[in-house]
């Protein structure tokens, strides 16, 4: 059974990498916009301006 010419199977495995790639990326997210403000508050205390 092929769909697209691939075989089943590859469907299988691009769909669990993909259930299992959505969640690290969007944690990977999160934790870069948090970094990212903390480097910005970092900053803004070590100066003590704001920008």
């Amino acid at each position: 059974m092929e769909f697209l010419e691939m075989e089943w199977y590859w469907w299988v495995v691009i769909i669990i990498a993909i259930i299992v790639v959505i969640p690290i990326k969007v944690k990977f997210m999160k934790w870069w916009t948090k970094r990212e403000q903390d480097k910005k508050q970092e900053k803004r205390d070590k100066w003590g301006d704001s920008e």
